[in-house]
């Protein structure tokens, strides 16, 4: 089973790599926003649907939502590089980092849910304002998040390759023959990230922005009074993204495990480091690039 998997994430990044290179992400991207657009009018049909009283409706809606979310992800955005970067750069269990794609994706929804509630029932904003402030407001703010973790990851990848230069020699692993004590941290040292800190900075640079096509859903349902049904679409879509991105998560874990599984400790322990830096600098780039396309 784990040959399949470690096969299928091999098969991921090779596709994706042959797209970036010959350009087939731009018609990739086009289909996506074209599908988008579908289902945002397949949405509204829900809605209507909703609204009448069919049978089957609510269920109809959440199924177009999960669709969407799933549809959506798959486009640019959404934390995907921030989830795999960070996997091929940290070490992490694969629960773990799916975990925090999926509470990533939720965490999005609520944001998203938050927004239009404090907008539309306490502050009186028009359904343009709201758009305009995810836009104009968090995208630049979550894309301005990433990359300062991008280089928070270059600056720790620094600091603990400094560390591993400690040692005496190949021969020291734990502790020196020589002297009785360590000269540089383990493998599994040099990895532990296993903090409360990183969870909360990934989950929010990537909740920090909405998806607009629940800003979309919120506001429609608002509208139409059925906001409730909007709430449980909203968190549908977002299991729909969750699904992509837990999927990314996976792809990173399997391609960082098969990767290393054959480096020797020592050797494994002076590049985790350099993989921490350039994953890291491949995120504060692309962060940046977006972040200036933008403004």
């Amino acid at each position: 089973m784990r040959n399949i998997l470690v096969g299928l994430a091999l098969l991921s990044v090779t596709v994706f790599v042959s797209l970036w290179t010959l350009g087939g992400l731009d018609q990739f991207y086009a289909w996506v926003i074209d599908e988008q657009r579908n289902f945002q009018n397949q949405m509204a049909a829900s809605l209507r649907a909703l609204r009448s009283g069919q049978p089957g409706a609510v269920a109809t809606l959440l199924g177009v939502c999960f669709i969407y979310g799933f549809i959506h992800a798959a486009g640019p955005g959404h934390g995907k590089l921030l989830i795999g970067g960070y996997g091929i750069a940290v070490r992490m269990t694969m629960l773990r980092l799916s975990g925090i794609a999926l509470l990533s994706s939720l965490a999005q929804g609520a944001s998203a849910v938050t927004l239009v509630y404090t907008g539309l029932q306490l502050l009186d904003l028009k359904r343009t304002q709201m758009i305009d402030s995810a836009e104009d407001i968090f995208a630049p703010a979550s894309h301005a998040a990433i990359a300062l973790l991008g280089v928070w990851l270059i600056i720790r990848g620094m600091h603990r390759y400094w560390r591993t230069r400690g040692s005496h020699s190949d021969t020291h692993s734990q502790a020196c023959e020589n002297c009785g004590h360590r000269h540089g941290p383990s493998v599994q040292e040099a990895e532990n990230v296993h903090s409360l800190r990183d969870l909360i900075v990934l989950v929010s640079a990537i909740a920090i922005r909405p998806c607009t096509g629940a800003l979309f859903l919120l506001i429609l349902t608002w509208q139409f009074n059925v906001f409730a049904a909007g709430v449980a679409g909203t968190f549908a879509m977002a299991l729909g993204t969750a699904s992509v991105t837990v999927t990314i998560a996976i792809a990173a874990i399997l391609f960082r495990a098969t990767t290393f599984q054959h480096i020797p400790g020592r050797t494994a322990t002076r590049i985790i480091p350099a993989i921490e830096i350039i994953m890291g600098a491949i995120i504060c780039i692309t962060a940046v690039r977006i972040l200036t396309a933008i403004l």
